[in-house]
Order: C-alpha cells, then structure tokens, then sequence
C-alpha cells in the first residue's frame, strides 16, 4: 500500500488560498442580495394589491348613496312641475329711459354756453378783449346774427361801464335777457273744441311722424280720446309709421292711399272723430310733395278743409323744427309762418346736437312760442317748454 507525503505549504499557497475564498464569499453575498431584492418587491406588489381593493371597495361604498340621491333627485324632477317664465315684452326692453333736461341740452351746453362760461370764470372783471370774445361767439353760433346784435346792444344800454367789467352782473344779464326772448306768452292748449284738431307741419327728416306718436300718447295719458289722420300720403311708409304709434298707444288711424289726396283723408280722419265722439284728431301732413304742386299751396288746401269740416279749426298748427338744422330753421320757421300761421312750435332732437341756440333765435324773430322739446327717445322725452328751467339748465355750471 503506497503511502501519501504531504508537503508543508509555503507563504504563496496560503495567500492565493485566501484569494480563492474571498471571491467565493463576494459572490455568495451577491447572491444572498439578490434573493431579498426578489421577496422584497414581491411582497410590495401584494399589499399594494391588497391597498388598491380596499380603495376601490371603500369608493364604491360612498358612490352608492350619492348614486341613491341622484335617483331621489331624478325622481323629484320628474314629480315637479316645471314653471314656466312670464314672457318679457319687446317694448320694455327696448323702451329708452327719459333724459333730464340737462342731460337733454349737454351738447348745447358744452357748445357756445361753455365758451361763454369760460370767459364768465375766467377773471372776476370782464376785459375789452373779453367783451369782444362775447360778441365773437354770438356772432358764431346758431342764436342768429340779428339776435345777437340784440343781446348785445340791451348789454351795452342796460348795464354801466362798471356792471359790464362785473362778470357776474354781465352774466345774470344776459341770462334774464335770453329768458325773455323765449318767453313767448302762451297759454295751456285749451282743448275747449271737439273734435280738437291739430294740424302738424314741418319738412321730411324733422321727426314730424314721431313726434305726432308721442303727442298722442301723452294726450292718451291726459285721459284724452285720440285719432290719428295719416296725411303725409306722399312719403313711404308714412302710414304704416305712425300706424305703429297707432297700435303702441291704443290710438286709432285714418289712412288712405298712398299718393292719395292728403286733404281728403284729414277731412275723412275729422268726421269719423266726430261720429264717434273724439276728443282730439292730430292731422299729419306732407313735408315734400311728388307733384309739381307746390308744398305751401298744400299746406293751405288742408287748412281750409280742416275748416270746412270743423269751422275755425285747425285749433293749432304745430310746427316741428330740427335743432341739427341751426339757422336754417329759423328761415323754415318764417316760411311756414308766412304761409299758415302757425300757433306753436316744436323743437327736436336737441339732445344730438350743439346748436339748441337756433331757439332763441326762433323765438325772437318769429314771436312764436315753443310748446315742446324733444330730447330723447322716449315719450316722457317730447316736453313742454319751460322758458325758465331751459335757460337755467342751459347755463348750468
């Protein structure tokens, strides 16, 4: 039996020895990291598992009574009746709302009255220079050249040298002047007569038809019993305008045909007044004929059927102006003055424009009284003529 020799081992064999199992150890270490990796992330998949149920459950728990009060709710809408809106009229939301009068006469205001009031609070004493920036701006606006020398010579007669260096003074002046000029005596419309008639003039574009509405409605208002006479047979749609008043207002209208005889319809509109026992009949009128017939010559045919029907009316002649026009209306006002006669005027839309002055002018040259202004839209916006609260308003700081 053969026999084994064992070698003592030298250094170099101990240390490899010692290599060898170091790296024996490192990779059973990695091993050993790996495994817990492994049942780690596997025990977290299984209560995050676990964690989502639980979550979906506990949401299905709250879901199911809101779903039960969606269902109470769906079954309360199908039990209760709907209500229905009370429909909203056109006319409301469209009705303009009234102006004051000096939201009316702004444009005028901040026009040549401005102009002047600078000069007024400008300095306490009124220069030579600022005397002839007075006469300057009356010159230049729409009160007229001959009203304005007016004014100017009752300053230069009434006031010393001393009150005409007084701003103040010169102011009050020229406002109680002013006032003057445009009160015009001119008492309540009576509507002693029955029918009352009203004959209304005036060019097309000045608001004739409009403004006839709106006397009707406040007429209406006054407890009044109204007819409206389509006369402007000439015009488009002339009828079928103020048959729009008509209806808005509860008012009845005589038309006729379109091109017609307008005096043979004012003369229909005026016996069925009197069959039926109305109050006031407001008679439209032509403002530019299609015929070589001349307006004015019209006109006059109207106001002698008028009379034929009703002795001694028409009981007014209205007269309507557009303040936009400035000078020019006073010339339109001594035409159809000159031609008719006319008993009052009616000045509109001054709340668009800057030459509200022209009235001054209207009413010094022509000893007409104005009976209403329009200042608006709306019905409340056609009023009567204070000469007082005009001027007032007008110089308004």
């Amino acid at each position: 039996m053969r026999e084994f020799q064992f070698y003592p081992a030298g250094a170099g064999d101990i240390i490899f020895l010692i290599i060898i199992a170091g790296f024996a150890i490192l990779i059973l270490l990695s091993l050993y990291k790996k495994f817990l990796k492994k049942e780690s992330n596997k025990y977290e998949s299984v209560a995050k598992t676990e964690k989502e149920e639980e979550e979906e459950i506990a949401e299905e728990v709250q879901e199911e009574p809101e779903e039960v009060e969606r269902e109470e709710e769906i079954e309360q809408e199908e039990t209760t009746p709907i209500q229905q809106a009370e429909p909203i009229k056109v006319e409301e939301l469209a009705r303009p709302q009234p102006k004051s009068l000096k939201e009316g006469l702004k444009k005028t205001h901040d026009g040549f009255i401005a102009r002047l009031n600078k000069i007024f609070f400008s300095s306490e004493k009124i220069t030579k220079a600022n005397l002839e920036a007075i006469e300057e701006i009356l010159f230049t606006s729409d009160v007229g050249v001959k009203t304005s020398q007016r004014l100017l010579d009752y300053l230069n007669e009434s006031l010393s040298k001393k009150e005409l260096e007084d701003a103040s003074k010169l102011k009050e002046a020229l406002k109680s002047k002013i006032k003057e000029m445009i009160k015009i005596e001119s008492p309540p419309i009576p509507f002693d007569k029955k029918p009352y008639i009203i004959m209304v003039v005036g060019v097309n574009g000045v608001g004739k038809t409009t403004t006839i509405g709106k006397l009707g409605a406040k007429y209406k208002a006054m407890g009044k019993s109204v007819l409206f006479a389509a006369g402007d047979t000439f015009r488009a749609a002339a009828s079928e305008q103020i048959e729009v008043w008509g209806q808005r207002s509860g008012i009845q209208v005589v038309s006729g045909q379109e091109g017609g005889d307008p005096a043979a319809v004012i003369y229909d509109a005026i016996s069925a007044a009197k069959a039926k026992d109305i109050d006031i009949v407001i008679a439209d009128t032509a403002g530019r004929l299609h015929t070589k017939q001349p307006l004015m010559e019209e006109l006059k045919k109207v106001k002698r059927v008028c009379n034929k029907a009703v002795e001694g009316s028409p009981h007014e002649i209205f007269l309507v102006l557009d303040a936009n026009t400035g000078q020019n209306a006073i010339a339109q006002a001594k035409e159809f003055n000159d031609a008719l006669g006319i008993t009052g005027i009616i000045l509109t839309k001054l709340d668009g424009t800057a030459k509200g002055g022209v009235i001054i002018g209207i009413c010094d040259e022509l000893k007409k009284p104005v009976r209403y202004i329009g200042i608006g839209e709306s019905v409340e916006d056609l009023r009567e003529f204070n000469p007082d609260e005009f001027v007032e308003a007008l110089f308004e700081d």
